[in-house]
């Protein structure tokens, strides 16, 4: 029997009642402006989903078995559910447990809660329902327990653990049964609230470096370009943290003098950024299939199932799904904390590579198992968090030449990573984040409600 929450009902209730005030399906939003006020974007619009390269929307054709119209939709339909699902995790509080979607095109968004009388208010945003018996918050904490005690444990034997939302479980995937058992009574986490996976695959960094388009590391370790990303007025590039310590020397694809590490964590975290010199400007693009330019308009996070392509030197561009947030990895090196987990594959040579979701930039590569011939599972380091690690704005080609002061009064800036729940004032009205981003000029509060709720 689930508990009852009282706020939960009243909250289930009074979001209910306006019901008759959506639009059916993932976009349905309801305005109070006046009538005569401009049509609010969808978010699909805001996040420019009809501006993916042609290389990008080729590439999912070739790995998630789409056609082109396919493709367009699901990078549509993805767009519209993660800003549903912002909104429902404002409003459901506690009770919210994660959400995902799935279908060929992703147009079935799922959101998961831990009271049935929420059913009624994730139905009135054209998301489907599922009840189940842990929040979310519950997850992650006792997650965040597995890794505090990972730092005091040989954790080769149980390489991953991740929550799945869709499973309302923290996985561990071991080697050994045992291992398993070891971690979790070092956690002292509840069993009910772990399932374990049995696994023959050991992570490991994709550092081993052989061929592709890349940079270099003092003169002989390859890996590759992340995201293209500023400073004040210093260029450089995110990549990970593997790569390379602080202070080590990179060049170019071409040999050329480039730049150094200026910050880089590894293990624990899998980042780095690299300030190059003056011959290298930093631009809003990542390389696609045949070199064509792949543009990046943001940093939305995208969903649980939603489509993910990467570009590495040496495999070039590949695409899966996102199957978990909040991943732990361990690697020869050590445990890596925070990763997203997908089904994209990759190689040696492939770190620091680009991942990105339509035209939202999503992290860099860190490491897998398998690769782009027999299959297998990479895991990438959000770039959010990166960016807000290095105090870093991610280059964008909707850049707009500076840097933007708030408004009188206001808290919204340029720059600034965001995560959901996050609020801030703007214009004199306050706002609630919907999605994790970093904000960016054009991407004012009121103009992109796939990203802030006024409340």
């Amino acid at each position: 029997m689930l508990q009852r929450h009282t706020r939960a009902r009243a909250a289930g209730a009074a979001l209910a009642a306006t019901a008759a005030l959506l639009v059916a399906g993932l976009s349905g939003y309801a305005s109070a402006g006046p009538a005569a006020a401009a049509p609010t974007p969808t978010a699909a619009e805001s996040l420019r989903t009809d501006a993916a390269p042609p290389a990008l929307l080729a590439a999912m054709q070739r790995d998630l078995g789409l056609d082109r119209t396919q493709a367009e939709r699901r990078l549509a339909n993805e767009a519209e559910a993660g800003a549903t699902a912002g909104r429902l995790r404002a409003a459901l509080g506690g009770d919210f447990a994660g959400a995902w979607v799935r279908g060929a095109e992703s147009g079935t968004l799922t959101v998961a809660t831990t009271d049935a009388d929420d059913i009624r208010a994730i139905e009135a945003r054209g998301a489907e329902a599922q009840v189940v018996r842990h929040s979310l918050a519950e997850l992650d904490a006792a997650k965040a327990r597995l890794d505090r005690a990972a730092g005091e444990l040989n954790t080769a034997d149980t390489p991953v653990w991740y929550v799945d939302v869709r499973t309302n479980a923290v996985v561990v995937k071991a080697v050994r049964a045992s291992a398993a058992r070891s971690l979790l009574k070092a956690a002292g986490v509840d069993a009910s609230l772990v399932r374990t996976e049995r696994t023959t695959e050991r992570p490991r960094p994709l550092y081993d470096l052989r061929g592709g388009e890349a940079y270099y590391i003092n003169n002989s370790g390859r890996c590759s370009i992340g995201f293209p990303v500023t400073k004040g007025t210093q260029q450089g590039f995110a990549t990970a943290g593997h790569c390379g310590r602080t202070g080590a020397s990179t060049s170019g694809h071409n040999r050329v003098a480039q730049g150094t590490f200026q910050g880089s964590v590894f293990p624990g975290r899998d980042m780095a950024w690299v300030a190059t010199n003056s011959s290298w400007t930093a631009t809003p693009y990542v390389k696609g299939a045949g070199g064509q330019n792949v543009q990046v308009t943001g940093s939305t996070q995208a969903t649980v199932g939603a489509s993910v392509c990467r570009s590495g030197s040496t495999t070039g561009w590949h695409c899966g799904t996102i199957q978990q947030l909040n991943t732990s990895v361990t690697y020869p090196e050590g445990t890596i904390s925070g990763v997203t987990r997908t089904t994209v594959c990759a190689e040696p040579g492939d770190s620091g590579g680009s991942y990105i979701s339509g035209s939202q930039a999503q992290g860099v590569t860190s490491g897998g198992s398998g690769n782009c011939s027999s299959g297998g599972e990479t895991f990438f380091q959000p770039i959010n968090p990166l960016l807000q690690n290095y105090g870093l704005t991610l280059k964008t080609t909707d850049d707009g030449g500076g840097p933007e002061e708030p408004p009188p009064g206001g808290t919204w800036a340029v720059g600034t990573v965001y995560q959901p729940g996050d609020t801030v004032t703007y214009g004199g009205a306050t706002y609630r984040c919907l999605q994790g981003h970093q904000a960016q000029t054009g991407w004012e509060p009121p103009n992109v409600p796939a990203l802030w709720q006024r409340v």
